[in-house]
């Protein structure tokens, strides 16, 4: 009775939000409060692939959600991101017959790394995919190795584990798994391979075992790449699923040597993406010319990247999360590699956790050397932390008259329609995306 009555509430309030825009959570919320241990009860389909990590949740779960519906799978996910346990039993009442059996396929579910635990306490996904834990959102998260605690507590024994071979942190969640319940990917050594790591700090410089100094024959960014600790042995695993070819500048890469992906957005983490995607999709049987016609050139449809114009400027929107200097860099690295005239447009206005203050040390963890190229001719500060992004850029190898700060992000927009046709890139959060795209142009 109790979880009929679940259903009922969280059918209700999810058509009343729909109706004003909002209730991806609450009602799950409510729902919860009537039977707490709803997602226990629910007939759920066998096929049930769970994503989390630090990045590329959102977009690695719209990859595969897009694979398996084009191989005729009916996919039920979180496409609007709420992705602690409140968000994922509206997602699944809301699919839900009143008897309590999920309509669907496959459920696919976005797990914030923290909270995981919290969801599969009732239910464990037959495919769980780990993308990267590194340093993000520290006010909340703590040290990455407080979040690989967490993400542990959420691992069933009889869940296969998709791991990224390539971060020295999640690889140690298969240390104890069976190794047969444990699947592989990773990207070989390339043409954007370092020797030596480059950014403001490491979090891979220690192993995650014995704390011994960890070697690298190579970095592909942050501390993600081929290691190994000559103390305890932990090294990088052999992988299932690889990139064994990248070219970013050209924009392709080649899947275990045989399959050519052409890519729309030449990022490092838009590869891992892919990666991590196909992963999931090739262990749930998709066929991979199937998987090769969704992939390639695959555009996201999150938001993460869009285009637009101001006045003659070519726009190009990176969304990057606030508190992640992670994001920060792989997306600086992306119009550093343009090596066309630009200008670069970064906007802090606001603070992305609501039980934030002012708290903006985590620009300091940002290597915005990155900028000092000569094709970027002019870098524009803006939002309501303007001032504190200009004391950080104070520090930064980066030419002060290129720099232009203000906190309106109307007079950026307008001075760039009064003048110039250079390309820009806006880099900002999700919560003031649209604040900018407000006041340009569709492309």
């Amino acid at each position: 009775m109790r979880l009929f009555l679940a259903i009922i509430v969280c059918k209700v309030l999810r058509f009343a939000g729909k109706l004003v825009g909002k209730g991806s959570s609450l009602p799950g919320q409510y729902a919860l409060k009537v039977c707490p241990d709803l997602l226990g009860r629910v007939k759920l389909p066998q096929h049930i692939i769970a994503v989390t990590g630090s990045n590329g949740k959102t977009s690695t779960v719209e990859m595969i959600a897009s694979i398996l519906d084009a191989s005729g799978k009916k996919v039920v996910y979180n496409k609007e991101g709420s992705n602690q346990i409140e968000g994922v039993a509206t997602l699944i009442l809301s699919r839900c017959t009143l008897g309590g059996r999920m309509r669907g396929d496959v459920l696919l579910l976005e797990s914030d790394e923290r909270y995981a635990k919290y969801t599969f306490r009732w239910f464990h996904p037959t495919h769980f995919v780990i993308t990267n834990l590194y340093r993000d959102q520290l006010t909340r998260n703590g040290h990455p190795e407080w979040v690989y605690d967490a993400v542990k507590a959420a691992v069933h024994p009889d869940t296969t584990l998709v791991l990224n071979a390539d971060d020295p942190l999640v690889s140690c969640l298969g240390k104890d798994h069976s190794p047969d319940k444990v699947k592989w990917f990773g990207l070989d050594e390339c043409s954007i391979s370092t020797k030596e790591h480059r950014g403001v700090y490491n979090d891979g410089a220690r192993c995650p075992v014995c704390k011994g100094r960890m070697e690298y024959s190579c970095y592909h960014y942050a501390h993600i790449g081929h290691y190994a600790c000559p103390t305890c042995g932990h090294t990088r695993h052999d992988t299932d699923f690889a990139v064994t070819e990248l070219d970013l500048k050209e924009g392709r890469l080649t899947i275990n040597g045989e399959t050519r992906i052409e890519l729309a957005f030449r990022s490092i983490y838009n590869v891992y993406n892919i990666l991590a995607a196909w992963s999931a999709c090739a262990l749930a049987g998709a066929d991979t010319a199937v998987m090769a016609g969704v992939i390639n050139n695959y555009m996201l449809k999150n938001g993460r990247m869009q285009t637009f114009r101001l006045g003659g400027h070519k726009g190009t929107l990176l969304t990057s999360k606030h508190e992640n200097s992670v994001a920060y860099d792989t997306n600086l690295a992306y119009v550093a590699a343009t090596e066309k005239p630009c200008t670069v447009l970064i906007i802090v206005d606001s603070i992305s956790r609501k039980y934030f203050t002012g708290e903006t040390s985590w620009l300091w963890d940002i290597d915005f050397d990155r900028l000092n190229a000569p094709h970027i001719k002019k870098i524009m500060l803006y939002g309501k932390y303007c001032n504190d992004l200009a004391v950080r850029f104070k520090y930064a190898h980066v030419p002060a008259d290129r720099i232009e700060v203000g906190e309106a992000i109307s007079t950026a927009a307008d001075g760039l329609k009064e003048a110039g046709n250079e390309d820009v890139y806006v880099i900002t959060c999700f919560s003031d995306r649209d604040k900018l795209l407000a006041l340009a142009e569709k492309d």
